[in-house]
């Protein structure tokens, strides 16, 4: 186990340096220049030219990238040029909101995928199966912009129960915080739901045709005591599997739906460089999301070994 968990840390550590290197590149490919956006119209060349030697983009862009990395080892992620802000502290500030967003949208896509997917699996081909399979492609189908502006449509607007847009601190106001959180929770989670209720469905499907499926019901155990005791535990692999997929997918910041209720999380704070051609903002961004996507990858990893006593073996 030991030995598995070294080689994957290391994966991790080789993928980030990819990673580093292709947003440093194709953010330096956005055309448009950071420094006269920067400037407006106070523009001086003097001024021009100081600030771009102040931000190293006077370098050639080899020496950009390994003066930028060295100090992002050590969480030095520079200054944003709109901001005059550290980059590294703009998003320290963006991540309380990204982990409530993301975490509230996984409880949802849980609470639909798990019961809606077991309960087709056991009772395949029967109209449960059929009606679930139906909504689920039917909502994996409806963009989230859509689906996003029509609760605010109904919820907000029409009925008038939840707020249209904003974010609220959970210590300042809990209360308010929970109704600012419903309809983005929502918008997201139950898309992530949708996608997770197929791979649920299929996981138990196939542990449903296993051998040791069939046993079980042959000793005598009941349908739904096979599947606890004997398909959930097999079939849990592929599903944690999915749902890490979903939570690194939604800690990389939903865009659209944080642009749409307003929602100060890091797909909007990446947006917002790249409509302000920020680099170091953006480079940030992007980095901390694929950072975590990855960490997260990682704890996959580790629950296989206490979901699957074979991966600890090996």
């Amino acid at each position: 186990m030991a030995r598995f968990l070294l080689w994957r840390a290391l994966q991790t550590v080789v993928a980030m340096l990819g990673v580093s290197v292709a947003v440093f590149l194709i953010v330096h490919l956005v055309p448009g220049d950071p420094i006269r956006l920067a400037l407006g119209t106070r523009f001086d060349e003097e001024l021009y030219q100081a600030m771009r030697a102040r931000a190293g983009l006077d370098q050639p862009i080899a020496v950009q990238y390994f003066q930028w990395l060295g100090r992002a080892v050590t969480g030095d992620l520079g200054v944003s040029f709109r901001s005059g802000e550290p980059v590294t502290l703009l998003l320290l500030a963006r991540l309380g909101p990204t982990g409530l967003l993301a975490g509230a949208a996984l409880a949802v896509a849980l609470v639909v995928a798990l019961p809606l997917g077991i309960v087709s699996a056991v009772r395949s081909g029967s109209l449960v199966d059929r009606i679930a399979t139906a909504v689920s492609q039917l909502w994996v189908s409806v963009p989230d912009f859509w689906s996003g502006i029509m609760y605010i449509l109904l919820f907000a607007l029409v009925l008038g129960w939840l707020p249209a847009s904003g974010y609220v601190s959970p210590v300042d106001d809990p209360v308010r915080a929970l109704r600012h959180l419903v309809l983005p929770a929502l918008t997201v989670g139950l898309i992530s739901g949708s996608v997770l209720t197929r791979f649920v469905r299929s996981a138990v499907l196939e542990a449903l045709h296993q051998d040791y499926a069939r046993t079980a019901r042959a000793k005598g155990l009941s349908r739904w005591q096979t599947v606890r005791r004997h398909v959930l535990p097999n079939a849990w692999i592929p599903i944690v599997t999915a749902v890490g997929l979903q939570l690194g997918f939604l800690l990389g910041g939903v865009v659209i739906v944080e642009v749409i209720f307003e929602w100060p999380g890091l797909g909007r704070l990446a947006y917002d460089a790249v409509v302000r051609r920020d680099y170091s903002l953006l480079q940030g961004a992007v980095l901390t999301i694929a950072l975590m996507f990855l960490l997260v990858n990682f704890l996959v990893d580790l629950l296989y070994g206490y979901l699957d006593p074979r991966v600890r073996h090996r």
